[in-house]
Formats: C-alpha cells, structure tokens, sequence
C-alpha cells in the first residue's frame, strides 16, 4: 500500500514549528490586527465610560503557557473565550490595575481620588463589569482577526486562578499581545493569550501585509442601498410600565381582576421599536389624545451598569 507523503510532511513541518517558536517578525499582518485589535477595544470601551478611554500594543512575544501566565497569579482574571471556526480557545486577561481602572471610569469618577492599591479579592460588581468587558474585547478581536480569518469570539468561563485558565499545556508555545490601558491618569493591563497551533495554519495570510479595497465605492448603489435599508418596517410599542408576575400568578388571573401599577401621569414611557429599546419619552396630550415626546435616547450600557449597581 502507498501511503500520501504529504500530510506526513506536513505534519512533521507543525511539529518542528511548535518546537521552535513562531517567528513573529516574519508575520507583520499579526501585528496589523493587534494594533486594529487595541483600536476598536478603546471604541467599544469608549461607549461605556464618560472619560477617555485609551488603548496600545506594548509587546508581542513567544512564550511558553505557563511562563506568560505566571506572573499574573493572585493578580488577574482571565476569559476563555472559545473560536469555534478555529476549533481552539484564546486566553484573554485583565490585570488588577487594569479592573480598577475602568470600574472607575465605567462608574464616573474624574480621577481626583487616589488608585485603589489593595490586595483584595475582586467583589461581585468588579467580576460583573469584568464579564461585561470581555464580551466588548471579544467583538473587537473579532472584527480584528476578519482581516484574515472570521470566527465569533464566545465567551465560557471566566477565571481568578491562572492554573485553572488552561487553553492548553503550560510548556506548548503560544503567542503574547499586552495592551496597555490609560484612563483617569491611570493605566492597568490586558494581555491576549493566542496558542500557537491557532496561527500555524494561518502563517500564510499572516506573512502579508493586505492592501486596502482597490475598487472604489459606487456612489450610486450605495445611495440606493440606504435608501432601501431606510424603508424597512418597524413596529413601535410604547410602555408605560412592565410587571413581573409568577406563572402561577398569572393562571389565577379574572376578568374584572384589577392590577395596580405605580405608574402616574407624570412617568416615563418606553419607546420599543422591534423589541429594542430605543426611547425614554414623557406622556402627554393633544386635541383630545395621547402622546409622546421623545426626552432621550436609552443607553443600554449605562441601563447595564444602573442594573449592576441597583442590585
């Protein structure tokens, strides 16, 4: 029988690559995306903090698992993010200063008050805003990577101890990104974790710079295709208030049962366009009927964070 010596090949080719290391200064598309990667973490981020939220690319290396997670024990939390069309994971992580930080930033603060510099464990609205962050990265690093190879970032787990953030064995090689975050004239620390075996077969697209479209945009066709877009139907639903009742509740209900609501004249509608929330409205009245202006508009991250707070 004979036997294909090309996948033999090439698979004696990735072992020789793991062992050795990628060599990244062969891969300069790798760093294209990192740098588009810290750029849309600080739009996704500058969305929910009143304060100027900035991000950078500091460093890049090959490392080891276990020695680039090393020094964030007792001092981190890391998301394990799964790239399905990779059939692989990712590692990011936040570093305390980096938490700190942006919860700052998230709740209002100006900066005038001193950094926290605590040895503490991180409390529940810490991990809550930490867990929001990462779904903000994981879109980011999403439309990052599109320059070369699309997979939906989903967040799994999320995780305090670096022995439990295995994406895989602490000696396989993995490459390192570390951002540096500065806000409130304060800074912390993100760091990507990307095994190896995710851009081996990426290597290729990596070795090249992309150009950017060479073909101009129809003026025209676009035109028209936002023209079209704006036609599309929406339902509106304006609600006064909204009431949470237990399924057993609700089978009790009668006809003439009268519900009480604190709702008054004076409260805010919700203006809800195909079940988003879009508008903040005060009722009122003209020519015998009722209406609604729009006050503003709703920000569902700031809800989010009020949400977070509340509770």
């Amino acid at each position: 029988m004979i036997m294909d010596k090309q996948p033999v090949a090439n698979d004696i080719r990735d072992r020789l690559l793991d062992a050795a290391g990628l060599s990244l200064d062969r891969l300069p598309m790798l760093h294209v995306i990192l740098d588009r990667a810290a750029t849309f973490c600080a739009e996704q981020l500058r969305h929910l903090a009143a304060s100027p939220v900035y991000f950078s690319l500091s460093n890049v290396e090959s490392q080891r698992f276990g020695d680039i997670l090393e020094p964030y024990e007792a001092n981190a939390v890391a998301g394990i993010f799964q790239a399905p069309e990779w059939d692989s994971h990712i590692l990011v992580g936040f570093d305390r200063d980096f938490i700190f930080t942006m919860v700052e930033a998230l709740l209002g603060a100006d900066g005038s008050e001193p950094p926290l510099d605590e040895e503490r464990s991180f409390s529940n609205i810490e991990m809550r805003i930490a867990q929001r962050l990462f779904e903000q990265i994981g879109k980011a690093m999403q439309s990052a990577f599109a320059l070369v190879a699309d997979t939906p970032f989903k967040l799994e787990r999320t995780e305090l101890r670096m022995d439990f953030a295995v994406i895989g064995r602490r000696n396989n090689q993995a490459v390192a990104a570390k951002f540096v975050l500065q806000a409130l004239n304060r800074g912390g620390e993100m760091f990507i974790v990307i095994p190896q075996s995710v851009l081996n077969p990426m290597r290729q697209s990596l070795a090249r710079i992309l150009v950017g479209e060479t073909s101009a945009r129809d003026s025209r066709w676009t035109k028209q295709i936002a023209g079209e877009v704006q036609k599309t139907p929406v339902t509106l639903k304006a609600i006064l208030e909204e009431k949470q009742l237990t399924l057993g509740e609700i089978a009790e209900l009668s006809v003439g049962q009268v519900l009480e609501l604190r709702a008054t004249p004076r409260s805010r509608v919700k203006l809800v366009g195909n079940d988003r929330d879009l508008f903040w409205c005060d009722v009122g009245q003209e020519e015998g009927g009722v209406v609604l202006r729009v006050d503003r508009f709703i920000d569902q991250d700031q809800e989010f964070i009020d949400d977070v707070l509340s509770r």
